[in-house]
């Protein structure tokens, strides 16, 4: 048989194909070569057609037929076949396959080898793929290379023991003897994989952290050695010494210094050298800066050196290297909760990096800037927010009209400045803010007594030059409806007023009925604002005639308000003007409007229309869509019902160990619900992250001799919390008490006001389909205030 073509003569037949198809065909014949090779069990050109095959392997073919092949390389005597034969299991073996098992013993007649090099061979290897059956076996052998005088091979060690540690950590203090001599090595080989062991083992046992924080005297001497050490070309990049054992090392001590104020005071001063001593005109320089930031950040810093460490930040945002820039706004958004006031100091800088082209510093800068806002700065900052807002990209606009809300909604100055930030916000992006803008503009107008009349001017103004930006449209419709006759007196004081006739406001209005570009809720919005305007306008006959036009319409919501307000013209019109009368101010505790029904699983998202009413007593099974119906039209959407796993009642347990094991930290349980032998409990708890959020686990036990499958449970909130509900531990109640299903409901009441809740239970119950409907209003208090 004529020898195998060489790896280079191959490299190159393969570079010259002109297709995909043709490389493949080179491939396949080279393979075919091998196998055959392979089969004659030719062990002369073996380390030559593992090679090829390695080669192809990186290409992106498949190579598994050559793993045995390489178990025989590196059983051999030769190095070179050694070599090729590691490297290839390196490549082709992984603890998935059984077959690494074999080279075991290889690996370990090799790690006693009297060659450094085929002991680093064998070292690489078992770093590499080892898995925790070979770890097991071969730790002796890798902690008595890591105590031996070479520094070859301490640092191939030191490396593999982290490997070993990551895979069997009990193994950990197997390595605490020989780690006590690695710092004191002066090859910075052996320093910088000893570095990365010691952190190893810091990040995996507290008992190992506060063993090894008696080493910080010697990492900051090492430390200092490497600033104020001379030129050394073997460690020399950029005109700094070492600098991956330098970023190594503030690794390290940012993890020894975390909550420990001695560790902390030890590393002060190297910290402040590092940072004021190190060369910031390469990139070498800024990483070094950057990690000795993150370490001043996480450690018990002094004040004076917090500052310094958010200066070299400000000095990374004038950087042209847009990586620095962003690393810059990340690290800062991290540090503003803590060190507010010196981050303030370069607000000018931050919002400069709103006009960057990159999209990732923009949306850094973005969320930064929003972090920045308060009392002081709130007309400074929206006046550059709101000048992003009309130049960004629609990606961003939705993001960036949220902040703007709720930045003005905490700190606005005055009113009319609130109102006009949120109309600037509405007339530039109304089409991408968030579904509840425009009943919380809706309040804010509401309760804005003296600015009624400027408002309705305001919108009635934006309304005529463009009626694109639905929420605008809806919230200048629900105005008009509501003070149209100061629009027409003209009774505006903030600004001059405008001369509008009864006749304009209606054809505006009944423009936004026609146009194509109304929404079936803005259409709704303006026929409820017509008919409102009967009691304010004189002009009630073209009101009539335009509301009984619609009674035909084709949209069912639009047909049957007007068939409705048809009725309150005909047989109610006593009762007309009541009913129309102008809203009363909206009290934040007030139901009077929607609820949400959100589950953040991925499940489902309805909002259901919560109207003032005495308590609901739980309705029987056949009312449950009755009582829907009843709540309003097209915006009651149907509850979905969400899928449960069908683990056994008993796992409701561990439920409650993954979210803390909760106690009830002094707040009274109750019970929700209990009729047809189906009785709901509540228990809270209050988040230790966010005292705003309640933690209620709702305990569903069955009394009856029937099991209850198919058990959903679902809430709904006002629309001034946020309700999240997580999976259930299952969907069968068992009988006789025998168990419950558990459920966690996450609510989160920045305002403190009274928890309300309105409750929906579906199951099925000797072979009948049951839903009922309750209220929940007898919270404890203090699981609210």
């Amino acid at each position: 048989m004529p020898a195998p073509i060489r790896l280079r003569e191959l490299i190159r037949t393969i570079r010259t194909a002109r297709t995909q198809a043709e490389e493949r065909e080179m491939i396949q014949k080279e393979c075919a070569a091998i196998r055959s090779s392979f089969r004659e069990e030719d062990n002369t050109y073996r380390c030559r057609n593992v090679a090829k095959l390695l080669y192809m392997h990186m290409l992106g073919y498949p190579a598994h037929f050559g793993q045995l092949e390489c178990l025989k390389l590196i059983a051999s005597q030769k190095f070179t076949d050694k070599r090729i034969g590691y490297l290839g299991a390196m490549l082709l073996l992984d603890e998935r396959q059984d077959v690494h098992l074999l080279m075991t013993n290889c690996i370990k007649n090799d790690l006693n080898h009297s060659t450094q090099y085929v002991q680093g061979l064998a070292l690489c290897t078992l770093g590499c793929m080892g898995s925790s059956e070979m770890c097991r076996d071969l730790a002796g052998e890798v902690e008595k290379l890591l105590k031996t005088s070479n520094s070859y091979l301490r640092k191939k060690a030191a490396l593999c023991a982290v490997h070993v540690i990551r895979k069997v950590p009990e193994l950990m203090e197997m390595f605490l003897p020989a780690t006590k001599n690695l710092l004191s090595e002066k090859n910075h080989g052996v320093l910088h994989t000893s570095v990365v062991l010691l952190t190893e083992m810091c990040e995996r046992s507290p008992d190992m952290l506060s063993h090894f924080r008696k080493l910080v005297p010697q990492l900051v001497r090492i430390l200092k050695n490497l600033i104020m050490s001379g030129y050394s070309p073997e460690h020399d990049v950029s005109g700094i010494s070492d600098p991956f054992l330098q970023v190594r090392i503030l690794r390290l001590l940012r993890i020894l210094g975390k909550g420990d104020d001695d560790s902390s005071e030890a590393m002060n001063d190297i910290l402040a050298q590092v940072a004021t001593n190190t060369e910031t005109s390469k990139n070498v320089g800024n990483a070094i800066l950057y990690e000795t930031v993150l370490t001043i950040m996480d450690i018990k810093s002094e004040s004076g050196l917090r500052v310094l460490a958010i200066n070299i930040l400000g000095r990374f945002l004038l950087n042209n290297d847009k990586n620095i820039r962003y690393v810059a706004l990340t690290s800062l958004l991290k540090t503003v909760q803590t060190d507010h006031n010196a981050v303030q100091r370069h607000r000018s800088t931050i919002v400069d990096c709103l006009k960057d082209l990159d999209v990732s510093i923009k949306r850094r800068a973005m969320e930064l800037s929003f972090a920045l806002v308060n009392g002081n700065n709130i007309r400074g900052m929206m006046k550059e927010l709101l000048y992003f807002l009309d130049s960004c990209d629609p990606e961003f606009k939705a993001d960036c009209a949220s902040g703007v809300f709720l930045a003005a909604e905490k700190y606005a100055p005055s009113k009319r400045w609130h109102i006009d930030t949120i109309m600037r916000v509405l007339t530039t992006a109304g089409s991408y803010v968030r579904d509840d803008s425009v009943p919380n503009l809706i309040q804010l107008i509401t309760n804005s007594v003296e600015m009624h009349a400027y408002t309705v001017q305001r919108l009635y103004k934006a309304l005529l030059d463009d009626i694109s930006q639905q929420p605008l449209v809806q919230v200048a419709s629900w105005c008009i409806g509501e003070y149209g006759d100061l629009l027409v007196s003209g009774q505006c004081e903030e600004e001059e007023p405008i001369q509008v006739t009864e006749d304009e406001v209606l054809d505006v209005l009944e423009g936004l009925l026609v146009s194509n570009l109304s929404t079936p809720v803005t259409r709704g919005y303006s026929l409820t604002a017509i008919m409102k305007l009967s009691t304010r306008f004189s002009s009630v006959n073209r009101i009539k005639k335009v509301v009984s036009i619609y009674g035909s319409s084709i949209d069912v919501e639009l047909q049957q308000r007007a068939v409705e307000y048809n009725a309150l013209f005909k047989k109610y019109d006593h009762m007309r003007p009541a009913l129309l009368e102008r809203m009363p101010i909206m009290e934040k505790t007030s139901t009077n409007g929607p609820t949400e029904i959100v589950q953040t699983n991925g499940e489902t998202e309805s909002t259901v229309l919560d109207t003032k009413h005495p308590p609901a007593v739980p309705q029987p099974a056949n009312q449950a869509n009755d009582l829907l119906d009843l709540l309003g039209g097209n915006d009651v959407a149907p509850v979905i019902q969400t899928s449960v796993p069908t683990k056994p009642a008993s796992a409701g347990g561990e439920l409650l160990d993954l979210l803390g094991d909760l106690s009830l930290s002094g707040i009274p349980p109750m019970t929700a619900y209990n009729k047809n032998g189906l009785k709901i409990d509540f228990t809270f708890e209050r988040s230790n992250q966010n005292p705003n959020i309640s933690v209620i686990t709702i305990h569903a036990s069955n009394s009856s001799e029937a099991e209850m499958t198919d058990f959903v449970f679902q809430a709904a909130v006002p629309k001034t919390f946020q309700l999240q509900l997580l999976s259930p531990s299952s969907n069968i109640v068992p009988a006789l008490n025998q168990g419950n299903v558990t459920q966690v409901i996450r609510v989160l009441n920045p305002q403190k006001q009274q928890l309300r809740m309105r409750i929906k239970l579906t199951y099925t119950h000797k072979g009948s389909p049951v839903q009922d409907l309750a209220e929940v209003n007898n919270f404890p208090p203090q699981s609210w205030q």
